[in-house]
């Protein structure tokens, strides 16, 4: 990705935050000028990948596979003595025509919960023992203390507060409803490894490659510099 579509995702993202009235840390604030100057005081943001998080997959087509995404609160089951948080929180946003492709985790379950906006759709199958998806087998869904079985590939519909939970290697996958707008969601989870928790089918990439074409406006949860 370009610097200059990083910059524009995290404005977006920044304008959407403050529409709904949601308040970020300080630390998503911190320009990059300031990330040279701050010590071992904020290592956990550091070791936990805490801030923000734009990603086009390695597609290389953000407006149409991509993702933009807060951490804002999360440990670090590698570090687990210093660490010790065992969940999550973040922000999500997704624009219409956007998608985020298929995928479980292995460890982490989580909640993600429509915070405003348009609708969101979150297809979901059940996975193989080999991991593949199992386009057969019904799902069995849980949304808001409802449980009840769909079709294999159905898409979840959830509109602003409403949430649904996935459990672990269920495959799901996100795009917003044509015409309902771009939407910020919420997601509470157990502790978050966005470097070997994530299996995609079929496999793409996490993190984006940039091509530095204008100074970075912030600095991605994988940018920080080391503590001074």
């Amino acid at each position: 990705m370009k610097r200059s579509q990083i910059n524009a995702a995290l404005r977006e993202l920044e304008a959407m935050c403050e529409t709904y009235r949601f308040a970020l840390p300080p630390f998503c604030h911190f320009t990059p000028e300031e990330w040279q100057s701050k010590g071992h005081e904020y290592d956990e943001i550091r070791a936990c990948m805490l801030g923000w998080d734009i990603t086009d997959y390695g597609m290389g087509d953000f407006d149409k596979i991509g993702f933009s995404l807060i951490t804002i609160r999360n440990g670090n089951r590698a570090m687990a003595d210093q660490y010790p948080k065992v969940y999550a929180e973040k922000l999500l946003y997704l624009k219409e025509g956007q998608y985020s492709p298929m995928h479980f985790h292995w460890y982490k379950t989580e909640d993600i919960i429509n915070r405003g906006g348009g609708n969101v759709l979150i297809q979901v199958y059940n996975s193989m023992p080999d991991e593949e998806i199992d386009r057969r087998s019904d799902v069995t869904v849980h949304t808001d203390g409802r449980t009840y079985t769909v079709s294999a590939g159905t898409r979840i519909r959830l509109t602003p507060g409403e949430s649904i939970h996935i459990q672990q290697r269920l495959y799901h996958d996100f795009t917003v409803e044509e015409g309902s707008g771009p939407v910020l969601l919420g997601e509470v989870s157990q502790c978050n490894d966005d470097t070997t928790d994530n299996r995609f089918n079929p496999p793409v990439g996490r993190f984006p490659t940039i091509e530095e074409d204008e100074p970075p406006y912030r600095l991605l949860c994988n940018e920080y510099p080391p503590a001074r």
